[in-house]
């Protein structure tokens, strides 16, 4: 399989990438005057507000969409079961009681908990406060989405005072220094915040990258992995094959197999990335 994804990375490379939009028409940008608003979303308690920032056909890999938006105070999406894809609840900010298979925990933001394939979770916000949201999603098959609803708001549930499910945090003490990170230059911050083996599907990692003014990271071939950069916080330039474009807070882009991608903070304050990667196949723990 290794020589398959060799082979598949080196005819990317021969052949020329098909025509796209210019780079700076690829990023997506958070937009909350465009939100949709829905009521009862998988059965849960009061208004949900979303925009699609990608799906799928963005994306080569099974990666499946990049929701955004916010739960307003008091709403949720409600407990559902996903039986051949995995999805990711993150918050940016403020706090939200989290359900992964039936057990609830409060977490505050930055924080995400991701609902492995065949588990059940939901979301909801008992504050009086917005809370900015992101889902992300990963098919087994491209395209097909799946859920099956409990009927279960998950309004005034117990608590666990500590979560017993799968859990992590953007938290800047935890990063470590990378000096030159692929090769670019400047001291980084980084970590992998979940590994390949917490995911059934394609699904490979989640990382986060800190980049003080001045650093850049250096060129990133993307031969058997896809990647979906965003930014938490900052400003800086991003640089995907010939092209280059601004990048700033609260704005996303996919980087497709084939790609080569590097990033530069060009701002006053530290650029902070959110990276989100899908493998052509199950990377095996040892490759890792």
């Amino acid at each position: 399989m290794q020589r398959l994804l060799l082979l598949i990375a080196s005819l990317l490379l021969v052949f020329p990438i098909a025509a796209r939009d210019p780079l700076e028409l690829r990023i997506v940008k958070t937009n909350p005057t465009g939100y949709q608003v829905i009521k009862g979303v998988h059965g849960g308690a009061g208004e949900f507000h979303f925009q699609g920032m990608l799906d799928f056909k963005a994306f080569n890999t099974n990666f499946g969409f990049v929701h955004r938006g916010v739960l307003p105070p008091k709403g949720g999406i409600g407990h559902h079961v996903h039986s051949h894809m995995e999805e990711m609840f993150i918050i940016f900010d403020n706090e939200a009681q989290f359900t992964i298979d039936g057990r609830t925990s409060r977490l505050e933001g930055p924080a995400m908990a991701p609902c492995r394939m065949g588990s059940s979770h939901a979301i909801y916000n008992p504050t009086d406060r917005p809370t900015q949201w992101m889902n992300i999603a990963v098919f087994t098959r491209k395209g097909q989405y799946d859920a099956f609803d409990l009927g279960d708001g998950r309004v005034g549930v117990p608590l666990d005072e500590k979560p017993v499910f799968i859990h992590a945090r953007f938290d800047k003490s935890l990063l470590k220094p990378v000096q030159g990170l692929h090769g670019g230059k400047g001291a980084v911050q980084y970590r992998r915040v979940l590994q390949p083996f917490v995911f059934y599907t394609n699904w490979s990692y989640v990382d986060h990258i800190v980049l003080p003014p001045g650093a850049a990271t250096g060129k990133k071939d993307h031969g058997g992995v896809e990647e979906f950069y965003y930014v938490l916080n900052g400003s800086g330039t991003v640089r995907v094959n010939d092209e280059s474009a601004p990048l700033q807070k609260d704005q996303g882009l996919a980087v497709l197999l084939g790609d080569a991608s590097s990033f530069e903070n060009t701002g006053a304050a530290d650029l902070e990335l959110m990276v989100v990667g899908v493998a052509i196949e199950k990377w095996k723990l040892d490759e890792d």
